[in-house]
């Protein structure tokens, strides 16, 4: 990038800044660990959040699948027993007793 006006040549610098900004309140003691281990990791507090955040919602995110799969699992189940219960039944009617 060039500043024309002062003559100067500006490097154009690839920040982490892109992407939606918010503003979120924590309680102190969260805000005081947080800067810190952002610290110890050696990247900004916007990178350390914005890693946490995409780590809980991936983990809840396969609370849902493993809802929906628990669904369809009853779905068969229950079909599966009404099939067993209805084969068992008819071979209990060839059954001598």
């Amino acid at each position: 990038m060039r500043c024309s006006n002062l003559g100067l040549e500006m490097a154009s610098v690839a920040g982490y800044t892109s992407g939606m900004k918010t503003a979120i309140s924590i309680p102190d003691d969260v805000f005081e660990q947080a800067d810190a281990l952002a610290r110890e990791l050696k990247q900004s507090r916007s990178q350390l959040y914005a890693r946490a955040v995409r780590e809980y919602v991936a983990r809840h995110s396969a609370d849902k699948v493993t809802a929906a799969l628990n669904s369809v699992c009853d779905q068969v189940a229950a079909e599966d027993s009404a099939f067993i219960a209805e084969s068992a039944r008819q071979a209990g009617e060839r059954i001598e007793w």
